[in-house]
């Protein structure tokens, strides 16, 4: 990877295993943008940003992009009105998650146009597979060290930790099958595996930095 041109590193992590955390701080480590759920979600909401809505927004607007992610922080608002048009919260009935898989798309490259980025899961690794200077990375943990973590961070009980596990694990299977034709747990889909059962967060960035530097 060649870090003075725009790159991208795609996370791909199971729950409980703190990919997401690994992302944040390598972000801030590199400095560049950072994308999970909150920011899509944020995103999608704001701008109801179904493949229909995103047309309008191009249509309309040459850094249509540009402009919604200055202006999304820290939560979004209940409307904005963007080139003459109103963006509510809600969805339209009609949308469905075929139209939510192809906005979440048009987001991805969108964000990787703007620069060098940090991505977290929404099968990142495929979509954006013709992207150079890319590298993808799969982080995992035991099930033990899954249900440790998310007992600590979440207060929950050992029971109510295996089942947000089990129904995240299954969902996110699910999308990605669904959608890419592959398993997220082939291996071949990445550059890089990390094993959270024996990495702090600290270690797991670090971990990354030297894999890319070479």
């Amino acid at each position: 990877m060649k870090l003075n041109d725009p790159f991208v590193i795609t996370i791909s992590r199971e729950v409980g295993s703190g990919g997401g955390s690994v992302g944040r701080k390598l972000a801030e480590k590199l400095n560049v943008h950072y994308s999970d759920k909150q920011l899509m979600q944020a995103l999608k909401e704001r701008f109801n940003l179904t493949s229909e809505g995103i047309e309008h927004l191009k249509s309309t607007k040459k850094n249509w992009f540009s402009d919604m992610f200055e202006q999304v922080a820290p939560a979004p608002r209940a409307t904005i009105k963007v080139g003459g048009y109103t963006y509510s919260r809600e969805f339209q009935e009609s949308v469905t998650v075929q139209d939510i898989f192809d906005a979440e798309k048009e987001i991805l490259n969108a964000i990787a146009d703007e620069g060098s980025c940090v991505m977290i899961g929404r099968s990142a690794f495929f979509v954006l597979k013709d992207r150079p200077n890319k590298v993808d990375v799969f982080i995992t943990a035991s099930k033990e060290h899954r249900i440790g973590r998310i007992m600590a961070k979440q207060n929950f009980t050992r029971e109510q930790a295996v089942d947000l596990i089990e129904s995240i694990d299954k969902g996110r299977d699910n999308y990605v099958k669904r959608y890419t034709n592959l398993s997220r747990y082939d291996m071949r889909n990445y550059d890089l595996i990390l094993d959270m059962d024996y990495l702090s967060e600290e270690e797991a960035v670090e971990k990354i930095l030297s894999f890319i530097g070479r």
